[in-house]
Protein backbone atom coordinates (compact mmCIF):
# COMPACT_ATOMS: atom_id res chain seq x y z
CA UNK A 1 0.00 0.00 0.00
CA UNK A 2 1.40 3.39 -0.96
CA UNK A 3 1.15 6.69 0.84
CA UNK A 4 0.84 10.28 -0.31
CA UNK A 5 2.76 13.09 1.35
CA UNK A 6 1.17 16.51 1.18
CA UNK A 7 0.82 19.79 3.03
CA UNK A 8 -2.34 21.55 4.07
CA UNK A 9 -2.31 25.34 4.02
CA UNK A 10 -5.01 27.21 5.89
CA UNK A 11 -5.52 30.70 4.50
CA UNK A 12 -7.67 32.84 6.66
CA UNK A 13 -8.25 36.15 8.30
CA UNK A 14 -6.34 36.41 11.60
CA UNK A 15 -9.66 36.84 13.38
CA UNK A 16 -10.57 33.27 12.50
CA UNK A 17 -7.86 31.79 14.70
CA UNK A 18 -7.01 34.60 17.07
CA UNK A 19 -4.34 37.25 17.22
CA UNK A 20 -1.02 36.45 15.62
CA UNK A 21 -2.24 33.41 13.68
CA UNK A 22 -2.87 34.13 10.03
CA UNK A 23 -1.58 31.03 8.30
CA UNK A 24 -0.87 27.47 9.26
CA UNK A 25 0.72 24.67 7.30
CA UNK A 26 0.39 21.00 8.22
CA UNK A 27 2.58 18.36 6.62
CA UNK A 28 0.91 14.97 6.61
CA UNK A 29 1.34 11.48 5.25
CA UNK A 30 -1.86 9.56 4.58
CA UNK A 31 -2.49 6.11 3.23
CA UNK A 32 -3.80 6.07 -0.29
CA UNK A 33 -7.37 4.91 0.39
CA UNK A 34 -10.87 6.31 0.63
CA UNK A 35 -10.26 7.85 4.04
CA UNK A 36 -7.14 9.73 2.97
CA UNK A 37 -8.73 13.14 3.41
CA UNK A 38 -10.14 12.55 6.89
CA UNK A 39 -7.43 14.58 8.58
CA UNK A 40 -8.31 17.52 6.36
CA UNK A 41 -12.00 17.24 7.12
CA UNK A 42 -11.33 16.98 10.85
CA UNK A 43 -9.25 20.14 10.71
CA UNK A 44 -11.72 21.88 8.45
CA UNK A 45 -14.75 20.97 10.56
CA UNK A 46 -13.18 22.51 13.63
CA UNK A 47 -12.87 25.91 12.05
CA UNK A 48 -15.81 25.84 9.63
CA UNK A 49 -16.92 28.04 8.03
CA UNK A 50 -13.97 30.33 8.39
CA UNK A 51 -11.17 28.69 6.47
CA UNK A 52 -10.22 27.93 2.93
CA UNK A 53 -8.37 24.65 2.71
CA UNK A 54 -6.25 23.32 -0.13
CA UNK A 55 -4.26 20.12 -0.49
CA UNK A 56 -0.94 20.24 -2.29
CA UNK A 57 0.64 17.02 -3.56
CA UNK A 58 3.27 16.20 -6.13
CA UNK A 59 0.88 16.28 -9.09
CA UNK A 60 -1.74 18.91 -8.39
CA UNK A 61 -3.49 21.20 -5.94
CA UNK A 62 -6.96 19.94 -5.16
CA UNK A 63 -9.38 22.06 -3.16
CA UNK A 64 -11.26 20.38 -0.36
CA UNK A 65 -14.47 21.91 -1.64
CA UNK A 66 -13.93 20.23 -4.98
CA UNK A 67 -13.22 16.95 -3.24
CA UNK A 68 -16.38 17.37 -1.17
CA UNK A 69 -18.34 18.01 -4.34
CA UNK A 70 -16.91 14.85 -5.92
CA UNK A 71 -17.75 12.81 -2.85
CA UNK A 72 -21.25 14.24 -2.86
CA UNK A 73 -21.98 12.08 -5.90
CA UNK A 74 -23.93 9.93 -3.46
CA UNK A 75 -27.31 10.38 -5.14
CA UNK A 76 -30.80 8.93 -5.11
CA UNK A 77 -29.73 6.02 -7.29
CA UNK A 78 -26.96 4.96 -4.92
CA UNK A 79 -29.23 5.44 -1.93
CA UNK A 80 -31.85 3.34 -3.68
CA UNK A 81 -29.36 0.54 -4.21
CA UNK A 82 -28.45 0.51 -0.52
CA UNK A 83 -32.09 0.49 0.52
CA UNK A 84 -32.79 -2.38 -1.91
CA UNK A 85 -29.87 -4.38 -0.50
CA UNK A 86 -31.05 -3.82 3.05
CA UNK A 87 -34.59 -4.80 2.08
CA UNK A 88 -33.35 -8.02 0.50
CA UNK A 89 -31.36 -8.89 3.61
CA UNK A 90 -34.32 -8.21 5.85
CA UNK A 91 -36.71 -10.18 3.65
CA UNK A 92 -34.37 -13.17 3.82
CA UNK A 93 -35.36 -13.48 7.48
CA UNK A 94 -31.77 -13.43 8.70
CA UNK A 95 -32.09 -10.38 10.93
CA UNK A 96 -35.17 -11.78 12.67
CA UNK A 97 -33.29 -14.67 14.24
CA UNK A 98 -32.12 -14.56 17.83
CA UNK A 99 -28.69 -15.81 16.79
CA UNK A 100 -28.10 -12.95 14.33
CA UNK A 101 -29.24 -10.29 16.77
CA UNK A 102 -27.04 -11.56 19.60
CA UNK A 103 -24.04 -11.91 17.28
CA UNK A 104 -24.30 -8.26 16.25
CA UNK A 105 -24.76 -7.04 19.81
CA UNK A 106 -21.76 -9.09 20.93
CA UNK A 107 -19.80 -7.61 18.03
CA UNK A 108 -20.58 -4.07 19.18
CA UNK A 109 -19.71 -4.97 22.76
CA UNK A 110 -16.40 -6.44 21.62
CA UNK A 111 -15.79 -3.38 19.43
CA UNK A 112 -16.14 -1.03 22.39
CA UNK A 113 -13.88 -3.16 24.58
CA UNK A 114 -11.15 -3.61 22.00
CA UNK A 115 -11.19 -0.12 20.50
CA UNK A 116 -11.85 2.00 23.57
CA UNK A 117 -8.67 4.04 23.11
CA UNK A 118 -9.55 4.80 19.50
CA UNK A 119 -13.02 5.96 20.53
CA UNK A 120 -11.61 8.22 23.25
CA UNK A 121 -9.11 9.68 20.78
CA UNK A 122 -11.84 10.39 18.21
CA UNK A 123 -14.02 12.11 20.81
CA UNK A 124 -11.07 14.19 21.91
CA UNK A 125 -10.35 15.15 18.29
CA UNK A 126 -13.93 16.23 17.65
CA UNK A 127 -14.75 17.90 20.98
CA UNK A 128 -11.63 17.87 23.18
CA UNK A 129 -13.74 15.63 25.37
CA UNK A 130 -11.87 14.53 28.53
CA UNK A 131 -11.21 10.81 28.77
CA UNK A 132 -13.23 10.55 31.99
CA UNK A 133 -16.26 12.18 30.40
CA UNK A 134 -15.87 10.15 27.20
CA UNK A 135 -15.85 6.92 29.19
CA UNK A 136 -18.69 7.74 31.58
CA UNK A 137 -21.06 9.51 29.18
CA UNK A 138 -20.46 7.53 25.99
CA UNK A 139 -18.41 4.34 26.20
CA UNK A 140 -19.85 2.98 29.44
CA UNK A 141 -23.40 3.83 28.36
CA UNK A 142 -22.95 1.72 25.21
CA UNK A 143 -21.39 -1.11 27.19
CA UNK A 144 -24.36 -1.09 29.56
CA UNK A 145 -26.90 -0.96 26.71
CA UNK A 146 -25.25 -3.94 24.98
CA UNK A 147 -24.99 -5.93 28.17
CA UNK A 148 -28.66 -5.39 29.01
CA UNK A 149 -29.86 -6.19 25.48
CA UNK A 150 -27.85 -9.42 25.32
CA UNK A 151 -29.06 -10.48 28.76
CA UNK A 152 -32.74 -9.69 28.21
CA UNK A 153 -33.17 -10.29 24.47
CA UNK A 154 -34.82 -13.72 24.74
CA UNK A 155 -37.31 -12.32 27.21
CA UNK A 156 -38.00 -9.25 25.06
CA UNK A 157 -38.59 -11.43 21.99
CA UNK A 158 -40.94 -13.80 23.79
CA UNK A 159 -44.63 -13.33 22.92
CA UNK A 160 -46.64 -11.73 25.70
CA UNK A 161 -49.67 -13.81 26.67
CA UNK A 162 -52.93 -11.92 27.22
CA UNK A 163 -56.37 -12.92 28.47
CA UNK A 164 -59.31 -13.41 26.12
CA UNK A 165 -62.98 -12.72 26.89
CA UNK A 166 -65.67 -15.33 27.33
CA UNK A 167 -67.23 -14.38 24.01
CA UNK A 168 -64.20 -15.84 22.17
CA UNK A 169 -64.05 -19.08 24.18
CA UNK A 170 -62.19 -21.31 23.53
CA UNK A 171 -59.25 -19.14 22.48
CA UNK A 172 -55.84 -17.79 23.43
CA UNK A 173 -54.02 -14.60 22.46
CA UNK A 174 -50.60 -13.03 22.56
CA UNK A 175 -48.69 -9.92 21.54
CA UNK A 176 -45.79 -10.67 19.21
CA UNK A 177 -42.97 -8.15 18.85
CA UNK A 178 -41.90 -8.15 15.24
CA UNK A 179 -39.20 -5.99 13.60
CA UNK A 180 -40.36 -3.06 11.51
CA UNK A 181 -38.03 -3.78 8.58
CA UNK A 182 -35.30 -1.38 7.47
CA UNK A 183 -34.64 1.66 9.62
CA UNK A 184 -32.65 4.87 9.24
CA UNK A 185 -30.77 6.30 12.22
CA UNK A 186 -29.57 9.90 11.82
CA UNK A 187 -27.20 10.83 14.63
CA UNK A 188 -25.85 14.09 16.01
CA UNK A 189 -22.47 15.49 17.00
CA UNK A 190 -22.53 16.32 20.71
CA UNK A 191 -22.30 12.68 21.85
CA UNK A 192 -21.33 11.31 18.46
CA UNK A 193 -20.51 7.78 19.60
CA UNK A 194 -23.29 7.23 22.14
CA UNK A 195 -26.07 8.79 20.08
CA UNK A 196 -25.02 6.87 16.98
CA UNK A 197 -24.66 3.42 18.52
CA UNK A 198 -27.37 3.44 21.20
CA UNK A 199 -30.35 3.59 18.79
CA UNK A 200 -28.63 1.05 16.53
CA UNK A 201 -28.47 -1.37 19.48
CA UNK A 202 -32.24 -1.09 19.86
CA UNK A 203 -32.83 -1.51 16.13
CA UNK A 204 -30.62 -4.62 16.00
CA UNK A 205 -32.17 -6.12 19.12
CA UNK A 206 -35.59 -5.71 17.52
CA UNK A 207 -34.39 -7.57 14.40
CA UNK A 208 -34.18 -4.77 11.84
CA UNK A 209 -31.73 -4.03 9.06
CA UNK A 210 -30.13 -0.64 9.79
CA UNK A 211 -28.52 2.28 8.02
CA UNK A 212 -26.66 4.72 10.25
CA UNK A 213 -25.88 8.27 9.17
CA UNK A 214 -23.39 9.74 11.72
CA UNK A 215 -22.87 13.48 12.05
CA UNK A 216 -20.38 15.12 9.72
CA UNK A 217 -19.75 17.78 12.41
CA UNK A 218 -17.89 15.11 14.41
CA UNK A 219 -15.85 13.71 11.48
CA UNK A 220 -13.28 11.74 13.49
CA UNK A 221 -15.97 9.77 15.30
CA UNK A 222 -18.03 9.39 12.13
CA UNK A 223 -15.06 7.94 10.26
CA UNK A 224 -14.15 5.66 13.15
CA UNK A 225 -17.68 4.25 13.41
CA UNK A 226 -17.79 3.60 9.66
CA UNK A 227 -14.50 1.72 9.81
CA UNK A 228 -15.31 -0.21 12.99
CA UNK A 229 -18.68 -1.35 11.69
CA UNK A 230 -16.89 -2.81 8.68
CA UNK A 231 -14.91 -4.97 11.08
CA UNK A 232 -17.32 -5.85 13.87
CA UNK A 233 -20.86 -6.21 12.50
CA UNK A 234 -22.68 -7.71 9.52
CA UNK A 235 -22.18 -5.14 6.75
CA UNK A 236 -24.87 -6.64 4.55
CA UNK A 237 -27.58 -5.74 7.07
CA UNK A 238 -25.97 -2.89 9.02
CA UNK A 239 -24.54 -0.10 6.91
CA UNK A 240 -23.04 3.35 7.49
CA UNK A 241 -23.28 6.30 5.12
CA UNK A 242 -21.11 9.30 5.92
CA UNK A 243 -21.76 12.77 4.61
CA UNK A 244 -23.55 16.02 5.24
CA UNK A 245 -26.78 17.71 4.20
CA UNK A 246 -26.85 16.37 0.66
CA UNK A 247 -26.37 12.76 1.71
CA UNK A 248 -28.95 13.08 4.47
CA UNK A 249 -31.45 14.66 2.09
CA UNK A 250 -31.01 11.83 -0.42
CA UNK A 251 -31.48 9.23 2.31
CA UNK A 252 -34.65 10.93 3.51
CA UNK A 253 -36.13 10.61 0.05
CA UNK A 254 -36.11 6.82 0.38
CA UNK A 255 -38.83 4.64 1.85
CA UNK A 256 -37.93 3.49 5.35
CA UNK A 257 -39.93 1.56 7.91
CA UNK A 258 -38.82 3.92 10.66
CA UNK A 259 -36.58 6.96 11.00
CA UNK A 260 -34.80 7.76 14.26
CA UNK A 261 -33.40 11.30 14.39
CA UNK A 262 -31.43 13.06 17.10
CA UNK A 263 -30.74 16.78 16.72
CA UNK A 264 -32.39 20.17 16.46
CA UNK A 265 -36.07 20.95 16.17
CA UNK A 266 -35.47 22.74 12.88
CA UNK A 267 -34.03 19.66 11.21
CA UNK A 268 -36.54 17.48 13.07
CA UNK A 269 -39.33 19.22 11.16
CA UNK A 270 -37.53 18.48 7.87
CA UNK A 271 -37.16 14.82 8.83
CA UNK A 272 -40.80 14.55 9.81
CA UNK A 273 -41.98 16.20 6.59
CA UNK A 274 -39.87 13.79 4.52
CA UNK A 275 -41.16 10.81 6.50
CA UNK A 276 -44.76 11.92 6.04
CA UNK A 277 -44.47 11.43 2.26
CA UNK A 278 -44.10 7.68 2.86
CA UNK A 279 -46.20 7.52 6.06
CA UNK A 280 -43.00 6.47 7.83
CA UNK A 281 -43.12 6.62 11.64
CA UNK A 282 -40.41 8.64 13.36
CA UNK A 283 -38.68 9.02 16.69
CA UNK A 284 -37.45 12.57 17.15
CA UNK A 285 -35.01 13.17 19.98
CA UNK A 286 -34.75 16.95 20.04
CA UNK A 287 -34.09 19.32 22.93
CA UNK A 288 -35.31 22.62 24.30
CA UNK A 289 -34.71 24.92 27.21
CA UNK A 290 -34.39 22.67 30.24
CA UNK A 291 -35.17 24.57 33.46
CA UNK A 292 -33.54 24.09 36.85
CA UNK A 293 -35.59 25.35 39.79
CA UNK A 294 -33.58 25.94 42.98
CA UNK A 295 -35.41 26.44 46.27
CA UNK A 296 -33.76 28.24 49.19
CA UNK A 297 -33.89 25.23 51.55
CA UNK A 298 -31.33 23.13 49.68
CA UNK A 299 -27.86 21.95 50.58
CA UNK A 300 -26.15 24.70 48.59
CA UNK A 301 -22.83 22.97 48.00
CA UNK A 302 -24.41 19.74 46.78
CA UNK A 303 -26.93 21.58 44.61
CA UNK A 304 -24.19 23.73 43.04
CA UNK A 305 -22.01 20.71 42.29
CA UNK A 306 -24.87 18.82 40.69
CA UNK A 307 -25.93 21.79 38.57
CA UNK A 308 -22.35 22.17 37.34
CA UNK A 309 -22.21 18.42 36.64
CA UNK A 310 -25.36 18.76 34.54
CA UNK A 311 -24.12 21.80 32.66
CA UNK A 312 -20.39 22.41 32.25
CA UNK A 313 -19.22 18.87 33.02
CA UNK A 314 -21.56 17.55 30.33
CA UNK A 315 -19.78 18.44 27.12
CA UNK A 316 -19.51 22.09 28.14
CA UNK A 317 -23.29 22.49 28.05
CA UNK A 318 -23.60 20.95 24.57
CA UNK A 319 -26.15 18.43 25.81
CA UNK A 320 -29.85 18.27 25.01
CA UNK A 321 -30.73 17.66 28.67
CA UNK A 322 -28.23 20.16 30.09
CA UNK A 323 -29.42 22.88 32.42
CA UNK A 324 -30.46 25.71 30.08
CA UNK A 325 -31.56 28.25 32.69
CA UNK A 326 -32.03 28.44 36.46
CA UNK A 327 -35.00 29.84 38.35
CA UNK A 328 -34.56 30.90 41.95
CA UNK A 329 -35.81 33.60 44.30
CA UNK A 330 -34.41 37.11 44.36
CA UNK A 331 -33.30 36.61 47.96
CA UNK A 332 -31.44 33.36 47.25
CA UNK A 333 -29.83 34.28 43.91
CA UNK A 334 -26.66 35.81 45.33
CA UNK A 335 -26.01 32.78 47.54
CA UNK A 336 -26.55 30.42 44.61
CA UNK A 337 -24.15 32.39 42.40
CA UNK A 338 -21.52 32.36 45.16
CA UNK A 339 -21.96 28.61 45.59
CA UNK A 340 -21.65 27.99 41.84
CA UNK A 341 -18.59 30.24 41.62
CA UNK A 342 -16.83 28.44 44.46
CA UNK A 343 -17.48 24.98 43.03
CA UNK A 344 -16.54 26.05 39.51
CA UNK A 345 -13.16 27.10 40.87
CA UNK A 346 -12.82 23.70 42.54
CA UNK A 347 -13.76 21.88 39.34
CA UNK A 348 -11.97 23.86 36.65
CA UNK A 349 -9.54 26.18 38.44
CA UNK A 350 -9.21 29.95 38.36
CA UNK A 351 -8.59 29.86 34.61
CA UNK A 352 -11.19 27.44 33.21
CA UNK A 353 -10.05 28.08 29.64
CA UNK A 354 -6.91 26.12 30.46
CA UNK A 355 -8.75 23.27 32.16
CA UNK A 356 -8.33 19.83 30.61
CA UNK A 357 -11.57 18.71 32.25
CA UNK A 358 -13.95 20.74 30.09
CA UNK A 359 -14.80 20.09 26.44
CA UNK A 360 -14.45 22.76 23.79
CA UNK A 361 -17.20 24.16 21.59
CA UNK A 362 -17.56 21.85 18.60
CA UNK A 363 -16.61 24.34 15.86
CA UNK A 364 -16.18 28.00 15.00
CA UNK A 365 -19.74 28.43 13.82
CA UNK A 366 -21.17 27.39 17.17
CA UNK A 367 -18.48 29.31 19.03
CA UNK A 368 -19.51 32.51 17.28
CA UNK A 369 -23.18 31.71 17.78
CA UNK A 370 -22.59 31.55 21.53
CA UNK A 371 -20.54 34.76 21.49
CA UNK A 372 -23.44 36.46 19.72
CA UNK A 373 -25.81 35.31 22.48
CA UNK A 374 -23.53 36.88 25.10
CA UNK A 375 -22.95 40.12 23.22
CA UNK A 376 -26.57 40.91 22.41
CA UNK A 377 -27.74 44.34 23.57
CA UNK A 378 -29.08 44.15 27.09
CA UNK A 379 -27.43 40.78 27.73
CA UNK A 380 -23.70 41.47 27.98
CA UNK A 381 -24.12 43.66 31.04
CA UNK A 382 -26.01 40.85 32.79
CA UNK A 383 -22.91 38.64 32.99
CA UNK A 384 -21.90 38.20 36.64
CA UNK A 385 -19.40 35.37 36.25
CA UNK A 386 -17.13 34.17 33.45
CA UNK A 387 -17.47 35.47 29.90
CA UNK A 388 -13.86 34.79 28.91
CA UNK A 389 -13.32 33.26 25.47
CA UNK A 390 -10.50 31.69 23.48
CA UNK A 391 -11.23 31.45 19.77
CA UNK A 392 -8.07 29.48 19.05
CA UNK A 393 -9.08 26.71 21.44
CA UNK A 394 -12.80 27.25 20.79
CA UNK A 395 -13.39 27.53 24.50
CA UNK A 396 -15.76 29.69 26.52
CA UNK A 397 -15.47 29.90 30.29
CA UNK A 398 -18.49 28.90 32.39
CA UNK A 399 -20.63 32.01 32.20
CA UNK A 400 -23.54 33.02 34.43
CA UNK A 401 -25.99 35.79 33.59
CA UNK A 402 -28.71 37.18 35.84
CA UNK A 403 -32.12 38.36 34.62
CA UNK A 404 -31.31 38.70 30.94
CA UNK A 405 -34.19 40.27 28.95
CA UNK A 406 -37.04 37.80 28.48
CA UNK A 407 -37.09 38.41 24.73
CA UNK A 408 -33.33 38.03 24.28
CA UNK A 409 -32.00 35.10 22.25
CA UNK A 410 -30.31 33.58 25.29
CA UNK A 411 -33.75 33.34 26.94
CA UNK A 412 -35.73 32.19 23.90
CA UNK A 413 -33.35 29.84 22.05
CA UNK A 414 -31.79 26.62 23.26
CA UNK A 415 -28.30 27.69 24.35
CA UNK A 416 -26.39 24.44 23.84
CA UNK A 417 -23.20 25.79 25.35
CA UNK A 418 -21.52 26.95 28.57
CA UNK A 419 -23.83 29.93 29.25
CA UNK A 420 -26.27 29.71 32.17
CA UNK A 421 -28.88 32.44 32.70
CA UNK A 422 -30.43 32.78 36.15
CA UNK A 423 -33.97 34.12 36.35
CA UNK A 424 -35.13 35.54 39.68
CA UNK A 425 -38.70 35.39 40.97
CA UNK A 426 -40.44 36.72 44.07
CA UNK A 427 -41.43 33.29 45.37
CA UNK A 428 -40.35 29.88 44.14
CA UNK A 429 -43.89 28.88 43.13
CA UNK A 430 -43.69 31.53 40.38
CA UNK A 431 -41.47 29.10 38.49
CA UNK A 432 -44.49 27.21 37.20
CA UNK A 433 -45.85 30.10 35.16
CA UNK A 434 -42.41 30.82 33.69
CA UNK A 435 -41.78 27.20 32.66
CA UNK A 436 -45.27 26.85 31.17
CA UNK A 437 -44.72 29.98 29.07
CA UNK A 438 -42.06 28.13 27.07
CA UNK A 439 -42.27 24.99 24.88
CA UNK A 440 -42.18 21.73 26.83
CA UNK A 441 -38.53 20.85 27.61
CA UNK A 442 -36.73 17.55 27.23
CA UNK A 443 -35.89 17.61 30.95
CA UNK A 444 -36.85 19.63 34.01
CA UNK A 445 -35.00 19.74 37.31
CA UNK A 446 -35.99 20.80 40.82
CA UNK A 447 -33.80 21.23 43.91
CA UNK A 448 -35.81 21.39 47.12
CA UNK A 449 -36.61 19.63 50.39
CA UNK A 450 -40.22 20.80 50.21
CA UNK A 451 -42.38 17.70 49.61
CA UNK A 452 -45.38 19.78 48.59
CA UNK A 453 -43.31 21.59 45.97
CA UNK A 454 -41.95 18.28 44.66
CA UNK A 455 -45.44 16.90 44.15
CA UNK A 456 -46.65 20.08 42.48
CA UNK A 457 -43.63 20.12 40.16
CA UNK A 458 -44.16 16.52 39.05
CA UNK A 459 -47.88 17.10 38.59
CA UNK A 460 -47.90 20.50 36.88
CA UNK A 461 -44.69 20.66 34.81
CA UNK A 462 -44.76 18.78 31.50
CA UNK A 463 -41.35 17.60 30.31
CA UNK A 464 -39.77 14.63 28.58
CA UNK A 465 -38.15 13.59 31.85
CA UNK A 466 -37.71 14.96 35.33
CA UNK A 467 -35.20 14.69 38.14
CA UNK A 468 -35.54 15.98 41.70
CA UNK A 469 -32.40 17.17 43.50
CA UNK A 470 -29.98 16.28 40.71
CA UNK A 471 -29.44 16.65 36.97
CA UNK A 472 -28.83 14.32 34.02
CA UNK A 473 -28.63 11.06 36.00
CA UNK A 474 -32.12 9.88 35.04
CA UNK A 475 -30.64 9.09 31.60
CA UNK A 476 -28.58 6.29 33.13
CA UNK A 477 -31.62 4.36 34.41
CA UNK A 478 -32.43 1.86 31.67
CA UNK A 479 -35.84 1.13 33.21
CA UNK A 480 -36.88 4.73 32.47
CA UNK A 481 -37.86 5.87 28.95
CA UNK A 482 -35.88 8.74 27.46
CA UNK A 483 -37.64 11.03 25.03
CA UNK A 484 -39.31 14.37 24.57
CA UNK A 485 -42.81 15.78 24.53
CA UNK A 486 -44.18 18.50 22.30
CA UNK A 487 -41.37 20.45 20.67
CA UNK A 488 -38.70 18.52 22.58
CA UNK A 489 -39.47 15.39 20.59
CA UNK A 490 -41.64 12.34 20.16
CA UNK A 491 -41.06 8.69 20.93
CA UNK A 492 -38.61 7.32 23.47
CA UNK A 493 -35.92 4.69 23.95
CA UNK A 494 -33.30 3.24 26.37
CA UNK A 495 -33.35 -0.30 27.71
CA UNK A 496 -36.39 -2.30 26.67
CA UNK A 497 -37.92 0.91 25.33
CA UNK A 498 -35.25 0.87 22.60
CA UNK A 499 -36.35 -2.61 21.58
CA UNK A 500 -39.97 -1.47 21.53
CA UNK A 501 -39.16 1.70 19.58
CA UNK A 502 -38.09 -0.45 16.63
CA UNK A 503 -40.74 -3.15 17.03
CA UNK A 504 -44.34 -3.57 15.96
CA UNK A 505 -46.68 -5.04 18.55
CA UNK A 506 -48.61 -7.58 16.53
CA UNK A 507 -51.88 -8.85 17.99
CA UNK A 508 -52.30 -12.61 17.48
CA UNK A 509 -55.30 -14.74 18.47
CA UNK A 510 -55.61 -18.54 18.25
CA UNK A 511 -58.78 -20.63 18.01
CA UNK A 512 -59.51 -24.27 17.26
CA UNK A 513 -62.43 -25.64 15.26
CA UNK A 514 -64.15 -26.72 18.48
CA UNK A 515 -66.81 -24.75 20.32
CA UNK A 516 -68.27 -23.09 17.24
CA UNK A 517 -71.45 -21.34 18.40
CA UNK A 518 -74.30 -20.42 16.09
CA UNK A 519 -75.02 -17.30 18.10
CA UNK A 520 -72.76 -15.20 15.89
CA UNK A 521 -74.31 -16.32 12.63
CA UNK A 522 -77.57 -15.33 10.89
CA UNK A 523 -80.45 -15.68 11.09
CA UNK A 524 -80.42 -13.32 14.08
CA UNK A 525 -83.12 -13.92 16.70
CA UNK A 526 -84.16 -12.34 19.97
CA UNK A 527 -82.96 -15.47 21.78
CA UNK A 528 -79.52 -15.09 20.28
CA UNK A 529 -79.50 -11.40 21.19
CA UNK A 530 -80.47 -12.11 24.80
CA UNK A 531 -77.78 -14.77 25.06
CA UNK A 532 -75.21 -12.41 23.55
CA UNK A 533 -76.17 -9.65 26.02
CA UNK A 534 -75.91 -12.04 28.95
CA UNK A 535 -72.47 -13.24 27.81
CA UNK A 536 -71.25 -9.67 27.36
CA UNK A 537 -72.55 -8.67 30.79
CA UNK A 538 -70.31 -11.25 32.44
CA UNK A 539 -73.01 -12.00 35.03
CA UNK A 540 -73.51 -15.68 35.73
CA UNK A 541 -77.04 -14.90 36.93
CA UNK A 542 -77.89 -13.69 33.43
CA UNK A 543 -75.90 -16.27 31.45
CA UNK A 544 -77.53 -19.39 32.99
CA UNK A 545 -81.15 -18.39 32.25
CA UNK A 546 -80.15 -17.34 28.73
CA UNK A 547 -78.46 -20.69 28.09
CA UNK A 548 -81.50 -22.54 29.39
CA UNK A 549 -83.73 -20.56 27.10
CA UNK A 550 -85.79 -19.02 29.91
CA UNK A 551 -85.86 -15.66 28.14
CA UNK A 552 -88.88 -15.19 25.90
CA UNK A 553 -88.53 -14.23 22.24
Amino acid sequence: MTSIAYSIQLRNNPRNFGAGVSRATYNCCLWNNNSSLKAVYQLKSRFLPAISTRIYCSSAAISVMAEEKRKASFDADKAGVIVKELRQEYNSGKTKTYEWRVAQLEGISRMVDEREKDIIEALNTDLSKPEFEAFVAEINMIKSACKLAIKELKQWMMPEKVKTPLTTFPSSAEIVSEPLGIVLVISTWNYPFLLSIDPVIGAIAAGNAVLLKPSEIAPATSSLIANLFQEYVDNTSIKVVEGAVEETSVLLEQKWDKIFYTGSGRVGRIVMAAAAKHLTPVVLELGGKCPVVVDSDVNLQVAARRIIAGKWSCNSGQTCTAADYVITTIDFASKLIAGLSSELDNFFGKDPLESKDMSRVVNLYHFRRLIKLMEEDGVSDKIVLGGQTDEVQLKIAPTILVDAPKDSAVMTEEIFGPLLPIVTVEKIEDCFELIKSKPKPLAAYLFTNNEKLKKAFVKDVSAGGMLINDTILHLTVDALPFGGVGESGMGYYHGKFSFEAFSHKKAVMYRSFDGDSSIRYPPYTLKKLNLLKSLLSGSIMQIIPALLGWSKE
